[in-house]
């Protein structure tokens, strides 16, 4: 149980419309929150009233104005409206899930912080939003109540490199969907193997936004090094949404036209189950996450997974996924090794679904619900 039982507002003006991680935690969250009792208000923007209103169907949902519809509106808008609309709405909690928060908050402030790379690895970020993120941090590192992290390997990067007070701190991992993210039916896998014309041909898949971060070319790279001398060679299909990374396009020029890599760009959600559960394996060699929500999206799915070690990756995948290093050489002998032990591929698949039920969305509330209870204490003693 909580510390006290505060009534809460979540900021969800920030979420995107195609619903990449930060919009997947932030509607998980929301309904999850909405289902375990929580006093809530979810403002959002326009669009997405009644998607809100029908994940918290207890809770109440406000529409922001239409003037946050873009980056520096929203952004004015947080610093500006919304601490009118807190006191307004009368709540004791204002729980900002993506970095910023107004830094003139009437009530107790929760700020999500996702990871820390930006100050580790800020070369894998544009520099405009590396240098935003590392303000935006800092900040709420130093005026927030409490900082919410989705793993602990975050929190330890956040105290190593930007000097986070480790008790304001609150470690709540991500959850995971299982209506949308389970072991897919045969009629799911055949769906979408029609769908991108992968009818007899098996696959690898890779789900995520074309970054830096995700070490794509690698990807690329390595798997060509495993199909070269494989009679029953695989596809490679690059799922997601296109990023800013330039590499990837010079690392398709170098794939052998033999080895067949699919850029499918983004898959509706109602077909992700049968795409990673379908695959003979899912690849997601990230150069480091916060938390790592595709690698457990898979393992909900009952998919081998292939990943590193880097950061919160093994706090998620445990013993159950395989790791391999970053480079295209050691991504080659991982993939290749794999794909000639079936067995092995299927242990693991099933160990990792197993896995996933240790990692929901009801206890993530939880754990967020005791912020918000610590966040209104502290508050309320002025800290």
């Amino acid at each position: 149980m909580p510390l006290a039982d505060p009534s809460v507002l979540v900021d969800a003006t920030a979420v995107p419309a195609d619903r990449g991680g930060v919009g997947r935690y932030v509607d998980a969250l929301v309904a999850a929150l909405d289902s375990d009792g929580a006093r809530l208000t979810v403002v959002c923007q326009p669009r997405d009233a009644e998607l809100f209103t029908r994940l918290a169907p207890g809770s109440r949902v406000v529409p922001a104005a239409e003037s946050v519809a873009t980056r520096t509106a929203r952004l004015t808008w947080e610093q500006t409206t919304l601490p009118r609309l807190v006191r307004r709405l009368n709540v004791d909690v204002l729980h900002s899930p993506h970095y910023t928060t107004p830094l003139a908050n009437p009530v107790a402030s929760v700020v999500t912080l996702h990871d820390a790379t930006f100050f580790t690895d800020a070369g894998l970020h544009s520099s405009v939003k590396a240098r935003f993120f590392r303000a935006w941090t800092r900040a709420s590192l130093r005026r927030a109540e409490l900082n919410i992290v989705p793993s602990r390997a975050t929190a330890d990067e956040l105290v190593r490199v930007a000097g986070a007070d480790r008790r304001a701190l609150q470690v709540a991992h991500h959850g995971v969907d299982t209506e949308r993210f389970h072991p897919p039916t045969p009629e799911e896998v055949a769906a979408v193997r029609r769908d991108l014309a992968l009818e007899g041909t098996p696959y690898v898949a890779f789900l995520g936004a074309l970054e830096p971060r995700k070490n794509v070319p690698a990807l690329i790279r390595g798997f060509a090094r495993a199909c070269q001398g494989r009679a029953d060679a695989p596809a490679l299909v690059l799922a997601g949404q296109p990023g800013w990374d330039g590499q990837v396009e010079r690392a398709l020029d170098t794939v052998p036209h033999r080895v067949r890599v699919i850029r499918a760009g983004y898959l509706p959600f109602e077909g992700l189950a049968g795409f990673l559960g379908g695959a003979e394996l899912v690849a997601y060699p990230s150069l480091g996450e916060g938390f790592g929500l595709p690698v457990l999206e898979a393992m909900a799915c009952g998919a081998c997974v292939l990943t590193t070690r880097r950061l919160s990756l093994p706090e998620v995948g445990g013993d159950t996924v395989a790791y391999c290093g970053v480079g295209a050489g050691d991504i080659a002998g991982a993939l290749g090794d794999l794909l000639d032990d079936p067995a092995r591929r299927s242990a693991l698949a099933s160990a990792a679904q197993r896995r996933s039920k240790e990692f929901s969305w009801a206890a993530s509330s939880v754990r967020h619900r005791e912020a918000y209870g610590r966040a209104h204490v502290l508050r309320r003693r002025g800290r």
